[in-house]
């Protein structure tokens, strides 16, 4: 009897003491003690209403990393500047703890976002995502963030990390948070403005903010249209145009014309010709040329709010003259672009002409990464002093052209490249420094002279058979072509340059211009379709002329300079696409962006 209940007693003590280990491993899984060590703390939270969005980080993960100070960070800039920051390979590391009501959220352009990082005892490390809409918050937020530096925190690459998480499914719970807030600054910030470059509508003008929601989506037509063109081969409600706020864009429509709508010569309505059917978006960019039939040119230019004034005047045409050849049509090649100035660069800009050969993929690519290339090495502050206070950019331009070829994925393509680097000092001046590879060519008017900026690499140019019999493998007699192309230097025919290690993407560098804008100075680029039919000196003679010309007419005199220029290249027969960027140096040459009301 005794054992028996001798048994009975240690198996109840054994019961206790599981339930007591069982109630130990809930209070070690659940530590309440935090939430009262949080109570305690001061600097451990700050709340702004009841916005308060918690992110973990598993305590594995959290282990290997080191402590550094806390930053506050702007989700602008990191939806923004950081953009490329925000696809992390080690996101599935984060997990979200509690989920933030959609309904409590009302953030005005202005706000700021503050992430806040702080490791919490030794399994979790807590993150906290704030919206601080109030003014008299800021200095409460300074002082947290002081307090904050002075405690050990994450490394900055797990910062990074929190953020690249953070940023995509804030915006994703929050009805695209950040996309709405860039869309905000950029509908204050773009503006587009439409020319009439040639057609029986030729110089009408059109300006539209994505602000102007009234005057959105902006038509373009014969009948009732906002830009009402007199021509019989445009339909009454032919393209418009309309602001996509997801993407920060201009985008262009075909209504479903008759004789279809173009975009820099290629064509945007919908397949299936005569079915009336709308076809799809596209991007529009600065410098874009719309064709509505086969006459009217529309040319596009976007700019900032930033950007009153253009310190020069800027005039782009293009026309892939498609029946030159006994009526054979000739796909256009071609690409005219320009930036200025450059995105966070005010100082300078990029203009060019990209000529495709084997088809137009490799000048868009180049036309593409040439102007990224010289704003990423210009972002560089010392190297943009070097370049100011050395009035040289020679380096800039040979490393753009290299990284650009490094980067270009055209094997069976390739295009000569014309670059036109432009930038001004802290005393106004203004400098030109010109690059290129191929046979497009650019010279500047300074004070009644003549500078030719490149130089030609076709194979049958002095300068570059020089190159080749340099080479160790000179050229023969009479031979003008290097299996089958006429250039021996351009961007892309990766796999021809595999073949015959003669053919180069080394561009040839000008000097610096200093420009003298009172001088009358001006700068013209174009393709091998103009500098065909026409001399560098006959070009310069057809310039004057046209100032002349329009001298005392409204509008931008640059785009008509440049129309001139191109009607005279028709007129002598050139059989090649043919594009001209033309720039005008005088002070009175301006492009203002003004909204029509």
């Amino acid at each position: 009897m005794a054992m028996i209940l001798q048994g009975s007693i240690v198996g109840v003590l054994l019961l206790l003491l599981m339930l007591l280990l069982i109630l130990l491993l809930i209070l070690l899984a659940c530590k309440p003690w935090r939430f009262f060590s949080s109570l305690s703390s001061p600097s451990r939270a700050l709340k702004v209403g009841d916005l308060e969005r918690p992110l973990v980080l598993d305590d594995a993960n959290a282990q290997g990393q080191s402590n550094e100070s806390t930053r506050s960070s702007d989700l602008e800039g990191a939806c923004g500047q950081n953009e490329g920051l925000l696809h992390s390979p080690r996101m599935h590391d984060l997990v979200y703890k509690q989920r933030l009501p959609s309904a409590s959220l009302q953030l005005n352009e202005g706000d700021s976002v503050v992430l806040n990082s702080e490791p919490i005892e030794d399994l979790s490390v807590g993150q906290t995502l704030r919206f601080l809409s109030l003014t008299e918050r800021l200095a409460e937020v300074k002082t947290h963030v002081r307090q904050e530096d002075q405690k050990p925190n994450l490394k900055s690459d797990l910062k990074n990390d929190l953020l690249q998480d953070l940023a995509p499914k804030a915006i994703a719970d929050q009805s695209n948070f950040c996309l709405s807030l860039m869309g905000k600054r950029a509908l204050l910030g773009s503006c587009l403005s439409l020319e009439v470059i040639s057609g029986p509508s030729c110089g009408l003008r059109c300006s539209v903010q994505p602000t102007s929601a009234s005057r959105l989506p902006l038509t373009l037509g014969r009948v009732s249209s906002d830009l009402l063109l007199k021509d019989s081969e445009v339909s009454g409600k032919h393209a418009m145009i309309n602001w996509n706020a997801d993407k920060n864009k201009w985008e262009l429509v075909d209504m479903g014309s008759l004789n279809g709508t173009f975009l820099n010569s290629q064509l945007i309505s919908h397949p299936d010709s005569g079915s009336r059917h709308r076809g799809d978006p596209v991007e529009l960019s600065s410098g874009d040329i719309i064709t509505l039939g086969t006459t009217s040119n529309v040319h596009v230019h976007v700019t900032s709010k930033s950007e009153s004034q253009t310190p020069f005047g800027i005039g782009i045409a293009s026309d892939p003259m498609a029946f030159r050849r006994g009526g054979k049509k000739l796909a256009m090649e071609d690409v005219c672009y320009y930036q200025w100035p450059l995105p966070g660069i005010p100082q300078f800009g990029v203009f060019g002409i990209c000529d495709g050969h084997g088809g137009v993929a490799a000048a868009k690519s180049a036309s593409k990464m040439l102007p990224e290339k010289v704003a990423s090495i210009l972002s560089d502050s010392l190297i943009r002093e070097r370049v100011l206070s050395q009035c040289d950019a020679s380096d800039v331009l040979r490393v753009a052209f290299y990284q650009t070829e490094a980067n270009m994925n055209n094997y069976y393509e390739g295009c000569a490249a014309t670059v036109l680097l432009v930038w001004a000092d802290s005393n106004e001046n203004l400098f030109a420094q010109c690059a290129n590879v191929g046979d497009s060519a650019c010279f500047m008017n300074v004070d009644g002279k003549q500078i030719k900026m490149t130089e030609d690499h076709r194979v049958s140019s002095y300068s570059e058979r020089l190159r080749l019999n340099e080479t160790g493998v000179p050229l023969r007699d009479g031979e003008t072509r290097l299996y089958g192309l006429n250039l021996a230097r351009m961007l892309g025919d990766k796999f021809l340059k595999q073949q015959e290690p003669r053919f180069s993407s080394e561009p040839y560098i000008s000097e610096a211009i200093h420009i003298n804008q009172e001088s009358g100075a001006f700068a013209l680029l174009a393709s091998d379709g103009f500098w065909d039919v026409i001399s560098l000196k006959k070009a310069a003679q057809l310039v004057t002329q046209a100032k002349e010309r329009y001298f005392k007419e409204e509008g931008n005199i640059s785009e008509k300079v440049a129309n001139f220029l191109l009607s005279e290249a028709k007129t002598l027969r050139t059989k090649d696409n043919t594009s001209i960027l033309f720039l005008e140096f005088d002070r009175k040459f301006r492009i203002s962006c003004k909204v029509d009301s």
